[in-house]
């Protein structure tokens, strides 16, 4: 087999009206193309071994273990590809199900079609599903090492293209409402739409958000005060750029226990609470520091509470949500790598 062109789709496509994502491989056969399964000896047994979960993939019988009957029976190799391609995105974390199989006007050269929800991940599929049906078909079987490397490299792209958790309900909402979208370029920009209707958002952000009140979210000391200013009760704080000044501050805010973040930060990173130790807050107060773009901290009184996120639409309250710091619960014999098991 050989690889002659891996296309991807991201719009409006020839091979389905809903399925926008597709992966398009324009697959040459070679000796294979008048070999169907049932004729190259071990082939369904080393498939089987290498995936047994593709026991769950109906195909055109219409049940479990549907396509794996029509592997026993006899298929073409194309038609092998497509499924092991879908299979190891879904076992790396990315479900997908959809495919097609066509032979072109050129006997023996087949387009292999399947849905992908990470583009490189979907190309890195493709290469994967033949080097592993080659394999099968060369030595009978797939190294488990091969296999375990291909759905880790597999599960990095996604992990790297993963949106947080802000971006992606904002796209799984779109998709639910029927709303194309693309990610444009890096930093998780994405477009809504299409044309002049297009929108453009960035996590929260969006073409209507304020820049200053962007700017003003992302200090949050300038934030603290305009509440204080409000008439809105704050905690005791200092801004302070170096270690030296971090006894002052402690002192200032009236001792422990308190809370060092950064002043600038986002995500929670580099924030620690509830410090009540001159080690713990030197620790905290490094931590703060490096994820810090101003090279600044901002020391607090710690009060005791519940943590929630608020989101605000066009001047409304459309949601609240608590946010509770990952833990576990023990049972008096379990480790906690047991108990997070």
């Amino acid at each position: 087999m050989k690889i002659l062109k891996i296309l991807t789709l991201r719009g409006p496509n020839y091979w389905s009206i809903r399925r926008s994502q597709l992966i398009v491989v324009r697959l040459d056969l070679e000796k294979l193309a008048d070999r169907p399964s049932d004729r190259i000896p071990g082939f369904y047994e080393g498939l089987t071994e290498a995936l047994p979960s593709l026991v769950e993939h109906f195909c055109s019988p219409g049940c479990r273990g549907g396509f794996l009957s029509r592997v026993r029976e006899g298929t073409m190799m194309g038609h092998i590809v497509e499924h092991v391609a879908l299979e190891l995105q879904s076992l790396a974390g990315m479900p997908v199900g959809f495919g097609r199989t066509r032979e072109t006007a050129t006997p023996g050269i087949y387009n292999v079609v399947f849905e992908y929800q990470n583009e490189r991940a979907g190309r890195y599929a493709a290469r994967a599903a033949v080097r592993l049906c080659q394999s099968i078909i060369e030595t009978g079987r797939y190294p488990q090492s091969e296999l375990e490397q291909d759905l880790a490299d597999l599960t990095d792209l996604r992990e790297e293209a993963a949106f947080g958790p802000s971006t992606d309900t904002i796209v799984k909402e779109a998709e639910a409402q029927g709303i194309p979208w693309t990610q444009l370029g890096a930093r998780a920009l994405i477009q809504l739409g299409y044309g002049i209707y297009q929108k453009r958002i960035q996590a929260t952000l969006t073409d209507f958000s304020s820049i200053l009140g962007v700017e003003l979210a992302c200090d949050k000391e300038g934030t603290k005060r305009v509440l204080e200013d409000a008439g809105i009760p704050v905690p005791r704080g200092t801004v302070i750029h170096y270690l030296d000044e971090l006894q002052d501050a402690i002192d200032d805010v009236g001792g422990y226990p308190i809370v060092i973040k950064p002043l600038d930060g986002n995500h929670g990173r580099g924030i620690t609470i509830d410090i009540r130790t001159w080690e713990v807050a030197e620790a905290a107060y490094d931590a703060a520091m490096a994820e810090s773009k101003s090279q600044a901290a901002i020391v607090e009184r710690y009060y005791p509470g519940r943590d929630h996120r608020v989101l605000v639409v066009n001047g409304n309250v459309v949601a609240v949500a608590e946010r509770v710091p990952a833990h576990v619960v023990g049972d008096g014999k379990s480790t906690i790598a047991e108990l997070i098991e």
